[in-house]
């Protein structure tokens, strides 16, 4: 039994992981489509490294996590997905807000992404600590 939940959550995080990847080229195509103009190479390579900052960063909590409860990398792994699946929606322009100019999205989906990934974190290392103090 504990091999199969093994299985399901090595699985889903391999999942998680190719999605994040692909996720990663889809939004630098959008982000460099958009801007296809833009002729600061400045400022594309600002975006580009703002664009793709929550990915590394989503990557980076996945190495913190293997000393995290199953369920809460399990967690973890369903939100990578979600993050990056709702990130390629809003890049791709099939939702946009018509006052708003292009670059918008580029500028707040990696913000809004931060926000997840930092309450992941903290979530995670209060729980840690409750679990030391049980013990």
């Amino acid at each position: 039994m504990r091999d199969k939940k093994l299985a399901r959550q090595n699985l889903l995080r391999t999942a998680a992981l190719t999605i994040i990847w692909v996720g990663t080229a889809s939004s630098l195509h959008f982000m460099f489509s958009t801007g296809n103009n833009q002729k600061s190479i400045l400022l594309l390579g600002l975006f580009t490294a703002w664009v793709i900052s929550p990915f590394v960063g989503l990557l980076l909590t996945d190495r913190l996590s293997k000393r995290w409860t199953e369920i809460f990398r399990i967690w973890l792994y369903l939100i990578m997905i979600i993050l990056t699946v709702a990130s390629l929606i809003v890049y791709s322009g099939i939702f946009t807000l018509t006052q708003t100019p292009p670059a918008f999205k580029f500028l707040f989906i990696p913000f809004l992404s931060w926000l997840v990934i930092l309450a992941i974190l903290l979530i995670a290392k209060q729980q840690s600590r409750k679990g030391k103090k049980q013990t």
